[in-house]
């Protein structure tokens, strides 16, 4: 009997031409079909974001990636919004898998609630779909590019492996999805380790420098100089000081692990 192929979605917060989500795209097909289905724009920094703003355009767009053609769908929205239209528009089928990624820099620490690469696969988890939220560490100058001077081909690599794994044995129960982190010069031989989520920032807030508040000004951000006194467990340390791949799992059930009865007490007085 043959075993059906699995069917993944693939998406990201860096928008339809990522060279990051190509790449992940190629490794993808070789285990299963892939349903490319992307924000139009960069869209960093979007979360699990529901813009109103949105225009929800779908357009088709063909890509070609070391000489294959793929038809690809550029969503008007955030990554979210873009899981959304290809679960309730774009594709006929559930997919097995969602696949977002891969990012230009890391998704690690407090910050993950930030990340447009996270919220996707937030937002499908929500709705039953198991995912994977892939990011590759990258120095912040080419966290909103394109840039080829990129090489995402390891990361590939940990995108298809991780996901074959998932296909293959599920999430147990209490995991609704998982983030891997790939550091930036990674092999394919690196060692992974299953690493807690960090409870520090990773980037700290740098105020807007402008003379006037008429002036335009976004606050930017900088790596955090506190990072060396993290665990030893946490997906920031095994990133950053032990150079392994750090894989996170995750759930969605953020209700704070305390005695209610206890808690309720407190609030009472």
């Amino acid at each position: 009997m043959t075993k059906k192929k699995p069917h993944i979605l693939l998406t990201n917060d860096d928008g339809i031409r990522s060279p990051g989500l190509w790449t992940a795209a190629r490794e993808l097909s070789k285990i299963g079909y892939v349903t490319v289905a992307a924000p139009r724009e960069q869209s960093t920094g979007m979360g699990r974001s529901l813009p109103s703003t949105s225009d929800g355009i779908i357009r088709e767009e063909k890509v070609e990636v070391n000489g294959q053609e793929w038809m690809a769908y550029a969503v008007g929205g955030s990554p979210a919004q873009a899981v959304l239209h290809a679960l309730y528009e774009i594709m006929d089928v559930k997919p097995d898998l969602l696949v977002s990624g891969i990012n230009y820099g890391e998704n690690v620490g407090m910050g993950i609630t930030i990340s447009g690469t996270v919220g996707a696969a937030m937002e499908a988890a929500s709705l039953g779909v198991p995912s994977i939220a892939v990011s590759l560490q990258t120095d912040p100058q080419y966290h909103l590019s394109h840039s080829e001077d990129i090489d995402f081909s390891v990361a590939g690599y940990f995108a298809a492996y991780f996901a074959a794994r998932v296909l293959e044995n599920k999430f147990p129960k209490e995991v609704d999805l998982m983030k891997v982190e790939i550091p930036a010069h990674a092999t394919r031989e690196t060692e992974w380790r299953i690493a807690r989520l960090s409870p520090m920032r990773y980037y700290d807030p740098v105020p807007a420098k402008r003379a006037s508040w008429d002036q335009p000004g976004s606050i930017s951000y900088k790596l955090s100089e506190d990072l060396d006194h993290d665990g030893e467990d946490t997906d920031i340390t095994t990133l950053r000081r032990r150079h392994l791949v750090a894989v996170t799992p995750l759930n969605l059930d953020m209700t704070a692990r305390v005695s209610f009865e206890d808690f309720e007490k407190k609030l009472r007085g």
